[in-house]
């Protein structure tokens, strides 16, 4: 039973410039969503970030809100919460499945997203996973963005032997002048 196995928890990464994270929160269960915003806040503030929250309709205007505060805002990484029930309806994998997927799109091109959007059976399984004193999924929704900033932070000033150049073309670096290459 996967409730009995133990599982290994990165350790929270440290920053030596502050970190903004936006919460993206579709509250369609409060109490649930409550629980996670709590989570994913008090691991933010653990690793020094600070946070803002926003609220959108559903789970399917997450991605929608994160691509254009990507675009629009000054966020480091962003943090995806919410959850979808089963219900009677195939509208639960449309949900399941298009918020997904729009949160992977995002991230595939260099977004830091931490996607909390819980997808279960039952309310008995949310109220487990979005609570912090259990299997706080908020909390580790925030972890996953911190950790995707620091990574992102890692490799930004990287650019050598990215890309290609053309036969013969030679690369100036800042502070050369033209002339005859000394390598």
């Amino acid at each position: 039973m996967a409730a009995n196995e133990q599982h290994y928890t990165l350790p929270l990464p440290v920053f030596d410039k502050p970190v903004r994270l936006l919460i993206v929160v579709a509250p369609y269960y409060r109490d649930i969503a409550d629980n996670m915003i709590a989570g994913a806040k008090a691991t933010a503030a653990e690793a020094g970030a600070t946070v803002d929250l926003i609220e959108v309709p559903g789970a399917l205007e997450i991605p929608t809100a994160i691509g254009m505060a990507a675009r629009m805002a000054d966020y480091d990484g962003f943090v995806a919460i919410g959850c979808v029930i089963r219900g009677e309806t195939t509208h639960y994998e449309t949900v399941c499945n298009d918020s997904s997927r729009g949160l992977t799109m995002l991230g595939l091109q260099g977004v830091c997203i931490g996607n909390g959007i819980l997808t279960v059976e039952n309310r008995p399984q949310a109220e487990v996973r979005a609570d912090p004193a259990d299997q706080n999924k908020g909390g580790g929704a925030a972890a996953a963005a911190l950790h995707l900033v620091a990574l992102s932070r890692k490799w930004a000033g990287r650019t050598q032997g990215i890309g290609f150049r053309p036969q013969g073309e030679s690369i100036r670096l800042a502070g050369e002048t033209e002339g005859p290459s000394q390598a």
